[in-house]
């Protein structure tokens, strides 16, 4: 299992199959206090919508809704880059690979201080879902 930092979030690969990697993302996102509001089937959208076979590979927009209330009180308009997204991917070596997106890097599209301490908080909760994503 490997960890990268990439400019739109953190990506951490796992050695299991994409079943248990979703069931792992979504009990390390409710520890730190995420619900899952969305989850887009990308395989599945894009075979009925442009017939084209692709890897499992799902969207999920997840939520902490006491950190959302926050971000939307100081700028309405953050609803717009709401839910925080996480991709969970299957890899050509029957590895998973789970993206989380980086709300700081997202604060650069915005000129709030405000929001900087409600993007922070966010942050390191995610840095911790990857961390107990890559301790089990």
């Amino acid at each position: 299992m490997k960890t990268a930092s990439q400019q739109l979030g953190i990506t951490v690969e796992l050695a299991t199959d994409y079943d248990t990697a979703m069931t792992r993302v979504t009990e390390a996102l409710k520890a730190e206090g995420f619900g899952v509001l969305t989850e887009i089937d990308v395989k599945a959208t894009l075979k009925k919508k442009l017939d084209v076979d692709f890897r499992r590979y799902t969207i999920l927009g997840a939520c902490n809704p006491p950190l959302a209330y926050q971000a939307l009180t100081v700028q309405p308009e953050i609803g717009l880059m709401l839910p925080c997204n996480v991709t969970v991917a299957e890899t050509d070596d029957g590895h998973t690979q789970v993206s989380l997106v980086d709300p700081m890097a997202m604060m650069g599209f915005l000129n709030s201080d405000g929001l900087a301490d409600i993007a922070q908080e966010a942050q390191a909760r995610l840095e911790r879902v990857a961390e107990a994503l890559k301790e089990n």
